[in-house]
């Protein structure tokens, strides 16, 4: 095999916290990770033109060692000895700097495109060991569906799929940088914690509803001051019959769980018809593991 294409997912987060700040800066968290069916497409090709050769149909994307796709290979072919040339194309549907994972889903489909290029057939552990090495979200799109990610979030438990339901994604038309949120949360006793473990509980009871009635990210109300706009997407998301809705990562990104399709559908349409959110809604549907 010579060529390979993948598809890399985007994901939300059912439920954020975070619990306090390590002394190298990183955060400790406390996260339900949960991938959905929006999806880039990245094609991968061995060359006989030596080096790393990366075209992206979005043109304000680097495609130098500055993109993740390029940091990926670059290191598997590091790590392995591998003095083959690279091309990879790259179509991205998923929004940039949204909260939805899309760089780190990249890193990891090109550590997973690599791995099969070159049979070396690594083990999940190897290939995380490697994903961390890119970022705290690229363990968990290298495994994908629904799980508890912990610790800078990378220990990652599996959970129980959610209850069946549309997810509706809508990214207003500003973007957010995650190391600014982070920065600006001030953790103290005043503190809303969302309530993850409630949220488990209804994942591992089927329920819908009860999940909805405990979704929460504690960087909300950072990314809210920066972007007053997440609090009329959520409005409009629950107006319409969303049973919940919530910013997803550090936003600015936020989705809508709906039980019932027809309200899912009429949302969908109602997002598509204004201009500033046309181009980035999406209605999705949640998915299982990275194929």
């Amino acid at each position: 095999m010579n060529n390979i294409t993948v598809r890399s997912y985007a994901k939300i987060n059912l439920g954020l916290d975070v619990l306090g700040v390590l002394p190298n800066g990183y955060h400790t968290l406390k996260m339900i990770m949960q991938t959905v069916s929006l999806y880039d497409t990245l094609y991968f090709e061995i060359s006989d033109e030596p080096g790393i050769h990366l075209s992206i149909n979005l043109p304000y994307l680097p495609t130098d060692q500055n993109n993740l796709i390029y940091k990926a290979i670059s290191l598997f072919k590091e790590k392995y000895g591998i003095t083959d040339g690279i091309r990879c194309t790259v179509t991205k549907r998923i929004p940039v700097a949204a909260g939805l994972a899309g760089g780190s889903g990249n890193a990891a489909a090109a550590l997973k495109a690599m791995d099969t290029l070159f049979d070396t057939h690594l083990s999940p552990k190897e290939l995380s060991e490697l994903g961390l090495k890119l970022g705290a979200d690229v363990p968990y799109c290298l495994m994908g569906g629904t799980a508890l990610a912990e610790g800078i979030g990378e220990v990652l438990t599996p959970l129980p799929a959610p209850p069946k339901a549309k997810v509706l994604i809508v990214k207003p038309m500003v973007s957010v940088s995650t190391k600014e949120v982070y920065t600006s949360l001030n953790l103290n006793k005043d503190t809303i914690h969302p309530d993850i473990d409630a949220c488990i509980d209804a994942l591992k009871a089927g329920s819908l509803k009860t999940l909805c009635d405990h979704l929460g990210n504690v960087l909300e109300d950072v990314t809210v001051k920066l972007h007053p706009c997440i609090v009329d997407i959520k409005k409009q998301m629950l107006d319409s019959g969303a049973d919940g809705a919530l910013m997803s990562g550090s936003g600015p990104s936020v989705f809508g769980l709906f039980g019932d399709e027809e309200k899912a559908e009429n949302a969908y349409n109602l997002f598509k018809s204004m201009s500033e959110y046309a181009d980035n809604t999406f209605l999705c549907d949640f998915y299982g593991n990275l194929t």
